[in-house]
């Protein structure tokens, strides 16, 4: 591929797992506005909970989750009661209303919760919550320092599918984000999960970092098929030092150019699909039998706050410290500092800090940005749904494609999609239709 066509499409842009994007997200939203938001779903409505834990035992220089390192638990142990503080306020608010389909514990590291405190975790969302008992329950995995009570913890939460944090197996490239972790220790994590009923796991590894090569990649992902996980999400690291300023550890001279991070991109994308993985939209890759490939198939992928997913819940629901919510009427993001969100929920009130009240151009808008970056193409039908507008978006489309020198895109009178060549470079023309993105201040991580 020619080296300009890398350098011009690469421009930061955001990762659209929502639109608009959180920075756009203002304090105009309040935990009253929220409250009237979880009030006015409906009876039946289904409901996926997000629970955020902000606590690591390590702090990976990688990392850009809001989290903080601790290596007592009893700031975990206080968290825990504000968070079962704001999962009472949220059931009020609700009044019995709505049916839970999934659950996810994402964090910093949820397995740092102690058993007991995971078990009181689960005794509290069934206790205030309907679960469904088909719910898809999810965790992320840090594979250091897990006990087999842990695992048996997990195992009696009603775990259904774990994500497993790799990142990347070469020694070298593990010191240098501070993240120390073999293969036996990966495979031992998998093994024990599946051995307690998990039915599907997914993997995360990542491109981009410092000291990766291209051999080094291959080498990852050749010990990475061999744990025959049935998801393997594959990300850029996103360097972002101005926001995350433990990455600052990371030596800017020991990143790979972007000539070299697409290549890595492309060079893993390729081994996993030879290795039997679907590519899933532009980072995941899955087996043809797990629940994303089906999804892909029958049309129903969708994308939200925890990147590519099938699940279809009514409303997503964050809980925790920076959580995101996402319901009918628009975003809702809870206060960041665990401090402040701790005294908000334990003085009776919700912890919503921001979030965007959406009009029906950004849902016309939202809908363009998904379908490309889950179908890599928009059909004229879809936005026609919306109305005229809708109609002069897809105009806008056509207009992109009849203009594209260099052959990313292509359209007709029914449908603009993305070439071959362009689909590596889908966020950049998702952001085509962004009207937010150049309002604010906001930096994003490169597109590629």
């Amino acid at each position: 591929m020619q080296a300009d066509l890398i350098e011009r499409y690469s421009a930061p842009v955001p990762r659209y797992t929502s639109y608009p994007t959180a920075p756009h997200f203002h304090a105009g939203i309040t935990p009253e506005i929220y409250a009237s938001w979880l009030a006015a779903l409906a009876q039946d409505a289904t409901i996926s909970l997000y629970l955020h834990i902000p606590y690591c035992d390590r702090l990976c220089w990688f990392c850009g989750c809001h989290t903080k390192h601790t290596l007592r638990y009893e700031p975990i142990a206080s968290y825990l009661e504000a968070l079962f503080a704001e999962i009472d306020w949220v059931a009020d608010q609700l009044d019995g209303k709505g049916v839970v389909t999934a659950i996810h514990l994402g964090g910093g590291s949820p397995t740092m919760l102690s058993a007991e405190d995971m078990a009181r975790l689960k005794l509290r969302l069934s206790t205030r919550f309907t679960i469904s008992p088909t719910a898809e329950i999810s965790i992320e995995i840090d594979p250091n320092d897990l006990g087999e009570d842990r695992f048996d913890a997990m195992a009696a939460f009603g775990l259904t599918r774990a994500s497993v944090g790799v990142q990347d197996f070469d020694p070298k490239v593990q010191r240098a984000i501070n993240r120390l972790q073999s293969f036996e220790q990966t495979q031992h994590v998998i093994d024990s999960v599946r051995a307690r009923g998990v039915h599907s796991v997914n993997v995360d590894v990542l491109y981009g970092l410092p000291y990766q090569t291209l051999t080094s990649i291959e080498q990852t992902i050749a010990k990475t098929l061999l744990l025959a996980a049935d998801r393997t999400a594959l990300f850029g690291y996103a360097h972002v030092p101005w926001m995350k300023k433990h990455q600052q550890m990371i030596p800017d001279e020991a990143l790979p150019d972007i000539q070299e991070r697409f290549a890595q991109s492309q060079l893993a994308a390729r081994l996993l699909t030879e290795g039997g993985l679907h590519p899933i939209g532009f980072d995941h890759f899955a087996r043809d039998s797990d629940s994303l490939s089906i999804a892909a198939r029958n049309n129903k992928l969708r994308r939200n706050f925890q990147g590519y997913t099938d699940d279809g819940a009514d409303a997503l629901i964050g809980l925790g410290a920076s959580a995101i919510g996402q319901l009918p009427q628009g975003y809702v993001q809870n206060i960041t500092p665990t401090g402040d969100y701790q005294k908000a929920v334990l003085s009776g009130t919700g912890a919503t800090a921001r979030g965007f009240s959406l009009a029906p151009t950004d849902r016309l808008h939202a809908r363009a940005i998904e379908s490309l970056l889950c179908r890599f193409d928009i059909e004229r039908r879809d936005l026609e749904a919306f109305g005229p507008e809708g109609a002069a978006l897809f105009d806008y489309a056509l207009d992109l494609a009849a203009t594209d020198p260099d052959g990313l895109t292509q359209a007709d009178a029914d449908r603009f999609a993305m070439t071959d060549l362009g689909r590596p470079f889908v966020r950049a023309i998702a952001a085509r239709f962004d009207s937010y993105l150049t309002e604010g201040k906001a930096r994003h991580s490169l597109a590629v």
